[in-house]
């Protein structure tokens, strides 16, 4: 056991077994409120995972919506300027930078749990996420397994080039064809 894993533990213990209850019934009224307060943290992990769900939904939406919403105004205008067009992209780039460190942070948040979940099981007699998680290769091998936050994080960046690339060209058109439209 590591370091870090050293002191979860140690944070995760509240009382021993032989302190929760009186002698007779201490075993098992611990292992039921520790198998109660496992399933408890798991639905917890769970909706951790829906929230990151709904908050990629949100932004992919966003994005989306941004993109098309620049694209039908370009191609259904007689004129569009230049200047909203930069300044709806520089709006844009915080928003990628923002759903990119969301991302993040929700890996780190998981991680965290599942570090947690890895100590619970250990007075379980079962360990399914353990186990699981020594059967991917612990996340190294990327034949086993490929976390999805390695896709998930790209995807803003993407959007991000998008955004640079169409003020870029949107830079270059105005010049080659003037500063308040472009060309249909």
């Amino acid at each position: 056991m590591d370091e870090q894993e050293e002191l979860i533990q140690k944070k995760l213990m509240g009382v021993p077994a032989w302190k929760y209850n009186n002698a007779s019934q201490e075993t098992a009224l611990y292992q039921a409120h520790l198998l109660e307060q496992y399933k408890t943290y798991l639905a917890m992990a769970d909706k951790i995972s829906d929230r990151r769900s709904t908050a990629n939904t949100f932004f992919l939406t966003v994005n989306s919506g941004l993109l098309g919403a620049l694209g039908f105004a370009k191609f259904t205008a007689h004129e569009v300027s230049s200047a909203f067009i930069i300044l709806a992209c520089l709006a844009a780039l915080p928003v990628c930078y923002t759903w990119y460190r969301l991302i993040r942070s929700y890996r780190d948040l998981n991680s965290a749990k599942f570090k947690v979940v890895h100590q619970i099981e250990r007075l379980l007699p079962l360990r399914p996420f353990d186990a699981e998680w020594e059967a991917v290769g612990g996340g190294l091998n990327p034949h086993l397994y490929k976390p999805f936050t390695e896709v998930e994080k790209v995807v803003p960046w993407i959007y991000m080039a998008l955004y640079i690339g169409l003020m870029l060209y949107v830079i270059y058109t105005t010049q080659h064809t003037g500063p308040l439209a472009i060309p249909h």
